[in-house]
């Protein structure tokens, strides 16, 4: 009989530092970037990036990192495997998602520094409507394999939570096949994030596989879904998508999600929370991730878990940066989702 677990998530993902700032259009166009998009960087192209943007917001991020510190501020009991570097950056991110009540202990890189590979830098640049453009220096975060998948951790957790992001190194796909394995292994669940079109693009056949052969819950956006099934046709490929895991959660923005269980048979709409003014999109997918699995994880219907996602979602879009500001939990309470205990 499986027991109890310790954890409702355990995120495997890219342990990144944020660094935003606001920019007109032009800015981007000069900088031969596409909007909305994510792209990886060196560490030149990082530095002359930096040096080229508006005064910024520095603030512990990376998308599943983002995700546990949403898990935390709803009152959940959320751990992370990720890689930093044993420098100032990967001091802070580890201080920073601790403080959100978030168990971290993947031992840092050694010898990051002489070997070019400093903690992990996102470089994220906010037009006025909001949409942000990223550029990731992975540095660290790249090093992540199989000998860091803490088994015992994952066996511990409801809920193992794997970032899309990861998926561009070899070594990574092999620690989530290590993470897929434990988690099954102890009777616990596998969701992925697609996390990025450009990621689904680039590994859509590798991606597909590891779907249909370890993954029970999907994450996605409207541009990963279409990436993923190769279609604009949404209703399509949802459905497909739905078919062929436990259960999927696509958001579509101002548009809520749609959220699909029992292999497809259960189909329900999650409305959008309203929001007063939109800031910074930066973690909204991320956010919505956090409420999401953490209602499954308690044992909430999917759509009252799409509802939690969705007042995460609007709570970190209405400020600067890719976490929480207010309690989840209050807000979660407040709008009556509150959570079943552990």
């Amino acid at each position: 009989m499986t027991q109890n677990p310790t954890y409702d998530v355990c995120a495997v993902g890219n342990a990144i530092v944020d660094v935003l700032a606001p920019c007109e259009p032009t800015f981007l166009t000069a900088q031969g970037l596409t909007a909305g998009s994510m792209q990886l960087v060196d560490a030149n192209q990082s530095a002359a990036l930096y040096a080229a943007m508006a005064a910024g917001v520095e603030a512990s991020g990376g998308s599943a990192g983002n995700t546990v510190a949403g898990v935390g501020s709803f009152g959940g009991r959320a751990a992370y495997i990720g890689k930093v570097a044993d420098d100032t950056l990967g001091g802070v991110f580890t201080h920073d998602i601790r403080a959100a009540g978030v168990a971290f202990d993947t031992a840092p890189l050694k010898d990051g520094a002489e070997q070019g590979l400093a903690t992990g830098v996102c470089m994220i640049n906010v037009t006025s409507d909001g949409q942000r453009t990223m550029c990731t220096f992975l540095g660290a975060a790249n090093q992540l394999a199989a000998a860091d998948i803490d088994a015992a951790l994952i066996g511990a957790s409801a809920i193992v939570y794997l970032e899309g992001y990861l998926f561009d190194p070899a070594p990574a796909r092999v620690a989530f096949e290590a993470a897929a394995a434990a988690a099954h292994a102890a009777g616990r669940k596998v969701a992925i994030t697609l996390s990025d079109s450009f990621v689904v693009h680039r590994w859509r056949t590798e991606l597909l596989a590891f779907i249909e052969a370890s993954a029970d819950i999907v994450l996605a956006n409207e541009a990963e879904l279409a990436a993923l099934f190769e279609t604009e046709d949404f209703d399509h490929a949802a459905a497909h998508l739905g078919r062929i895991v436990d259960i999927a959660a696509v958001t579509r923005g101002a548009a809520g999600s749609v959220v699909f269980g029992g292999g497809g048979a259960e189909r329900v709409e999650v409305a959008a929370c309203p929001v007063d003014k939109v800031v910074d999109t930066t973690g909204a997918g991320d956010q919505y991730a956090a409420g999401f699995l953490l209602g499954l994880a308690r044992g909430l219907s999917l759509e009252d878990a799409g509802k939690l996602g969705s007042l995460a979602a609007a709570e970190v879009i209405a400020h600067w940066g890719p976490r929480p500001m207010t309690s989840l939990e209050v807000l979660a309470i407040e709008a009556g989702l509150g959570l079943r205990p552990a």
